[in-house]
């Protein structure tokens, strides 16, 4: 009889897969010994993996190297990182490592840039795409970027103001794009994003406001959907539409000549996950180029703005179950020394799923069982695994301990969670360690942040006065300090 954990797993899903192992009960993750970083390092604990962040990176530049060539497609492909996924240093350098492209959406992420070009990490070449609504601190700062030599500083217009804010802080003539408000799914509560210019009003704002402008040129057309690329009607029909604008526009702006499809693929959330990027890639530049040669225009560069898939499957998390509580005759709770809510806010927030999976006692029977946080809130809990909306663990035994990972949660997570900062409950924020690799392929660990103390707590709360600064600068002088580590 199989009643073992890996025995479920096995029935279940196609194990082992490429990043998950299993060597004497216990899980491997890239061929890192969990249980031994666990051992070292202790729980809670967060890592970011960082050689993964390359990996996607060449992987999505691989596949739509292979759609040009075999579409014979004529413009070139630019991949972007968008940062507001992570904009953790040790994040953008080791994305910048692969000759891509930043993709912003609001002030401070100029200063970032600014500060890794001063490193030699990004060049006067690379492009900055700058996305979002832009006011006073935001406009100040691209048009910093620009005066002083970045061409490649693109602003993507999101509303009628914006040219005439940038022209009157810019020097000289610049590059601009435009972002088309797509419609959004009948799921959705509005009908159109509040995000850039409606599909009608896109040519027509250029003729007003840009034909005629000698300091502004038209480079870029941007499209991007809230529920990212799906093999699905929506998706191709918006993406039908987005083409219809830019050969409109095409026809009467000969120096448009770049579509950025934005971002949104799917990371891996479950063992049963199943996405195939290469067809999706390869039909869309497909359709891009049918759609400019039904309408004889030449086919544009195509830019991609890659956040999550950039970013997401280097990270995770890992707790230990410090009891089991048997709250009625079916529900038993396994109770984490850590909460979800403050580590991991997708899954309270908008009920996302990751990857989750025990990281010892693989050969230990198993049970059904609900995964509770430490706060008070009855929402610090995770109950929406794959397992038919259940979640199967090895059976708790207080003389054995048991640890639980969750994968792929490198995105959003500390930007959402406000990394640094309070916590629900005032639960510290876990030990964050960095995992690399050497040029010999060995792993490499260090600590990038130890778990939050109270006196971090008190002196954000007012109870502990920071004497060394004043109080205004602390953040400033914190964020440089971690700048340069």
């Amino acid at each position: 009889m199989n009643t073992k954990y890996i025995d479920l797993i096995n029935q279940t899903f196609d194990f082992p897969q490429s990043e998950f192992t299993i060597e004497g009960g216990q899980l491997f993750f890239h061929d890192i010994d969990l249980k031994k970083l666990v051992e070292t390092y202790g729980t809670p604990l967060k890592f970011t993996y960082l050689p993964q962040i390359s990996n996607n990176i060449n992987r999505a530049k691989n596949w739509f190297n292979q759609a040009i060539i075999k579409h014979h497609y004529k413009g070139t492909y630019n991949y972007c990182y968008c940062t507001k996924s992570s904009h953790f240093k040790h994040v953008l350098d080791e994305a910048l490592k692969n000759d891509i492209h930043i993709e912003t959406s609001s002030a401070f992420d100029i200063d970032i840039v600014e500060s890794l070009k001063k490193e030699g990490k990004i060049e006067n070449d690379t492009y900055v795409i700058c996305n979002g609504f832009k006011r006073e601190q935001y406009i100040a700062n691209i048009a910093r970027l620009i005066n002083s030599g970045h061409q490649n500083c693109i602003p993507i217009i999101d509303n009628y103001e914006e040219i005439d804010l940038l022209s009157n802080e810019i020097e000289g003539n610049f590059n601009i794009g435009i972002r088309i408000a797509s419609e959004e799914e009948p799921k959705f509560e509005f009908y159109t994003s509040r995000l850039g210019i409606g599909y009608k009003n896109i040519v027509p704002f250029y003729n007003k406001q840009i034909k005629n402008n000698s300091k502004v040129q038209l480079k870029i057309l941007h499209f991007f959907i809230n529920t990212g690329i799906r093999d699905n009607a929506y998706y191709w029909n918006e993406l039908l539409k987005c083409l219809k604008v830019y050969t409109s526009l095409k026809k009467i702006c000969p120096s448009l000549d770049s579509l950025n499809i934005g971002g949104g693929f799917p990371i891996k959330n479950s063992l049963a996950f199943d996405f195939d990027y290469g067809y999706m890639i390869d039909e869309i530049v497909n359709q891009i180029k049918l759609a400019c040669e039904e309408e004889s225009v030449d086919v544009p560069n195509i830019f991609t703005e890659f956040g999550s898939f950039t970013v997401g499957e280097s990270g995770g998390a890992i707790y230990k179950v410090l009891y089991q509580k048997q709250q009625n005759d079916r529900e038993k709770w396994n109770m984490i020394n850590s909460s979800f809510i403050t580590t991991l806010p997708d899954t309270w927030a908008i009920n996302k799923r990751f990857v989750m999976l025990p990281i010892n006692r693989w050969n230990s029977t198993y049970e059904r069982v609900l995964l509770g946080g430490l706060t008070c809130d009855s929402d610090d809990y995770y109950n929406s695994e794959q397992h038919i909306n259940a979640i199967y663990l090895p059976k708790y035994d207080k003389n054995k301990p048991l640890y639980v990972g969750f994968f792929n949660t490198g995105a959003y997570q500390e930007t959402v969670g406000g990394y640094g900062g309070l916590q629900h409950c005032l639960i510290p924020a876990p030990k964050h360690i960095l995992i690399e690799r050497d040029e010999s392929g060995n792993i490499i660990t260090r600590i990038f942040r130890g778990q939050q103390k109270s006196e971090d707590l008190l002196n954000i709360l007012g109870y502990k006065k920071d004497t060394s600064t004043d109080n205004n600068n602390v953040e400033t002088i914190n964020d440089l300090q971690l700048a340069n580590n």
